[in-house]
């Protein structure tokens, strides 16, 4: 179906044969937009990854639909029903617990199987938390990336904080509050404590918390605090990569022959100002 035509059925929502994603809140549900509210209470039934979560919803606007859950433990086993359901003329809502379906949850692979068919696709867009954090970061706004949650695995987790330390765009993060503390200690390893960052601690509910200005104030902030709720991590990149010629040697190797007194090795030592100052390793190496 062409665009203008699917344009003009968006005054009878919902559609028969349709999938709908829809946004919903973050944290405060009287971000529910009408048009979703109107998408969820008429569609044939609701997608959700949680029950217990869309019921809120619900409950809170006062009416009742068909749900399913529809998460990454049963996707697999969901998206044959999902697509003959539409096949046949049923409309469904996709949501996810909370913000944009398809965003670090198995939503993506229900659209691309749903586009595989044939089938039509409206997003009823939403709350993002990604895009809230960025835009009240006070951060650069018009180029970022968006890595979801940081890789576990120590190789992949690596590779992507070098590549943080590096990029000149902003960087945005989901991290689970039992885990940000660790993140911090590594970006610090990575990007220096002085990298300009802000933590965002449950987002438009009635304990929003912003944290910055940089790594060290955050950790130390943090230090011996219990840290609970969603989090958003919003990093400043690089505001110019250094070249060789470009640091300042002194400080450099001060800064060495302190971390070796410490107990470091020279490789050691010389491999984390590399990776601080976006410089070669054998540049800091060579000033010992």
């Amino acid at each position: 179906m062409n665009t203008k035509s699917l344009s003009s059925h968006k005054s009878k929502e919902p559609q028969s044969g349709f999938l709908y994603i829809v946004g919903t809140p973050i944290g405060n549900l009287n971000d529910m937009s009408f048009r979703a509210i109107n998408i969820l209470k008429n569609v044939s039934h609701i997608a959700c990854e949680d029950t217990r979560q869309t019921k809120k919803i619900l409950s809170k606007f006062e009416f009742t639909n068909y749900l399913i859950s529809f998460n990454q433990h049963n996707y697999l086993k969901k998206m044959p029903k999902i697509i003959d359901d539409l096949k046949s003329g049923k409309s469904i809502a996709l949501v996810s617990d909370a913000g944009m379906p398809s965003i670090c949850d198995p939503g993506e692979d229900l659209v691309k199987e749903v586009k595989s068919n044939g089938i039509n696709i409206i997003c009823i867009p939403g709350p993002c938390a990604a895009l809230t954090a960025l835009v009240s970061s006070g951060l650069p706004s018009s180029k970022f990336i968006f890595e979801g949650f940081p890789p576990k695995k120590k190789s992949e987790r690596e590779k992507l904080l070098l590549e943080v330390s590096k990029n000149d765009k902003t960087t945005i993060f989901f991290e689970s509050p039992n885990r940000l503390k660790k993140l911090l200690f590594q970006l610090k390893e990575y990007c220096g404590g002085g990298r300009e960052i802000q933590v965002f601690r449950e987002l438009t509910k009635r304990y929003e918390e912003h944290l910055g200005n940089n790594i060290d104030e955050v950790l130390h902030h943090i230090k011996d605090k219990e840290i609970l709720g969603e989090i958003t991590v919003v990093i400043k990149g690089v505001t110019k990569a250094k070249q060789d010629n470009e640091f300042n040697k002194d400080e450099l190797k001060k800064e060495l022959n302190e971390l070796i007194s410490e107990g470091l090795s020279l490789s050691r030592a010389s491999k984390y100002l590399a990776k601080k100052n976006n410089l070669r390793k054998n540049l800091i190496y060579n000033l010992y």
